[in-house]
């Protein structure tokens, strides 16, 4: 039986509405004075980004179904965060099964400060959307929520835990307030939800490795 939870809410005030452009060397935020940061993503991924691109060229039919399932899973994992009535009979099978079975790790996150909540840092040089910024067992979490295939090791997901990092930093920088957990949490269509957990801390040094190869490789 399906009981949809009331998620309590304490929200800060931030500017969320950035524009955006993509360019050859990935996605790139507008802030209000005109400078341009690269996004998280693009800056934590690109070094994979062929990888991913040849993968794609080779899968088309799959690159547009995975790319479909973690847009839709996103959506009504961020519905039912932001306590918007859900309709199972509207998510299509896949996604309401690796809804349901993520269901249980979703419910432990409670004092939502927001969804996809747009950061930016000039003093970081990043900007990028959160997925959620909550707590999650009663500590303020950068959380992020994924659909896979199958089953994900720590080891591959690296480009997560510096995505979550670079959001937990600029968060601090604009609100003062410090995210000590990351939370990654995986339906995968083998059965299984995976939590991922770890502190930011542990990420800065590589982080900070991975913006100095992107601005080397794609100076401004």
């Amino acid at each position: 039986m399906f009981t949809q939870k009331q998620f309590t809410y304490k929200q800060v005030t931030i500017n969320s509405d950035l524009l955006s452009e993509d360019t050859e060397s990935g996605r790139y935020y507008i802030l209000a004075n005109g400078v341009r940061l690269p996004s998280v993503t693009t800056v934590t991924g690109w070094k994979k980004s062929n990888i991913f691109e040849k993968w794609r060229r080779e899968n088309p039919k799959e690159a547009k179904r995975v790319t479909r399932r973690g847009n839709k899973i996103h959506a009504v994992i961020e519905d039912y965060v932001n306590n918007e009535e859900i309709n199972l009979k509207d998510i299509p099978p896949n996604e309401l099964e690796l809804f349901l079975q993520m269901k249980d790790d979703v419910d432990k996150i409670d004092n939502v400060r927001g969804c996809e909540l747009c950061l930016a840092s000039k003093n970081i040089g990043l900007a990028g959307r959160a997925d959620c910024i909550a707590e999650y067992d009663g500590e303020l979490s950068i959380i992020d929520f994924k659909g896979s295939t199958r089953k994900k090791y720590k080891t591959g997901i690296e480009n997560y835990f510096l995505q979550a990092t670079a959001y937990s930093l600029m968060w601090q920088e604009m609100t003062g307030e410090q995210a000590k957990q990351i939370v990654i949490i995986i339906g995968c269509e083998t059965g299984e939800t995976q939590v991922f957990k770890d502190a930011p801390v542990n990420w800065v040094r590589a982080l900070r490795r991975e913006i100095e190869d992107y601005t080397k490789a794609f100076p401004q």
